[in-house]
């Protein structure tokens, strides 16, 4: 299983399309970040403008780690089209370049085919996930340093310095965990489909009336949002909370993880099943 996997992760990042999403990060994230270093902290300074009436803010609360965290908040309605560049691809890749008889008569079964690429689809997630986080948060620590975090979500809440760094490694695993959801839903699309425009396609339609149903306030859809992957998305933000929440955090996660779980065992019955013609 090893070997396979091996040979995978050769084929995946020998693909000019596996490194879209990482110039599209290496390019906005430096510009934005450049950006608001240049701005010298006013779109904080409007934000909180009416607190200031109430409260005496000291030290200086625009730093790198509101500069990185506002950037967490700001690419994820991205990013999962950029996972989805590559999950998508890893079985109807195969479809579109005619290769799946090449790959299904070497004396390996289908399960272990499948998983290797499976197991290379988590692979590029975690990757990339680390390569944004690493990216943000360290060119935000270099241009404006650190600092106590302030957030700005139902309320105001600030962090202390020493409490962050902490919050943002459990945040960008935790992304990463809710961002393999899109990869698995990414990967179940690949498998019954011969083109490999077509996972993309699907998974950013799903993902985007799921987002619709999850955040706009209208009521027939409250009953409908406990099951949408997409209310859990945003599990990595309760680490930015005080206290954490960690049971809705477990939940959250399990949650994701199942929707996962099912993407993946869906995709395993459809490819065990697919009668290969090309």
């Amino acid at each position: 299983m090893g070997r396979l996997v091996y040979y995978e992760l050769i084929k995946t990042f020998l693909k000019k399309r596996t490194y879209i999403g990482f110039l599209l990060v290496a390019v906005v994230v430096p510009l934005i970040e450049v950006a608001m270093k240049l701005e010298g902290g006013r779109f904080l300074q409007v934000t909180t403008r009416s607190l200031q009436q109430d409260f005496f803010f000291m030290g200086n609360l625009f730093n790198g780690w509101f500069v990185a965290y506002t950037m967490m908040n700001s690419l994820w309605v991205h990013i999962p089209l950029l996972i989805s560049f590559v999950a998508g691809d890893q079985l109807a890749g195969e479809a579109t370049a005619g290769t799946y008889r090449l790959i299904l008569i070497k004396p390996v079964s289908r399960t272990r085919i499948f998983l290797s690429k499976y197991y290379t689809t988590i692979v590029y997630t975690v990757i990339f996930v680390v390569f944004l986080g690493a990216l943000s948060v360290g060119l935000a620590l270099l241009l404006l340093g650190a600092g106590d975090l302030i957030i700005l979500a139902r309320g105001i809440l600030i962090l202390p310095g020493h409490d962050v760094a902490w919050r943002f490694i459990v945040g960008y695993v935790l992304a990463a965990w809710a961002m393999l959801t899109i990869a698995s839903m990414a990967f179940f699309f690949s498998s019954f489909v011969e083109n490999a425009i077509g996972p993309i396609i699907s998974t950013m339609g799903v993902n985007m009336i799921f987002l619709m149903v999850t955040v706009i306030p209208v009521e027939m859809f409250e009953e409908i949002r406990p099951y949408l992957y997409t209310s859990y998305m945003n599990v990595w933000q309760k680490i930015f909370e005080d206290p954490i929440p960690w049971q809705s955090v477990g939940t959250s996660a399990a949650i994701l993880g199942g929707y996962s779980l099912a993407f993946v065992l869906a995709a395993w019955i459809i490819f065990r099943r697919k009668d290969i013609l090309s």
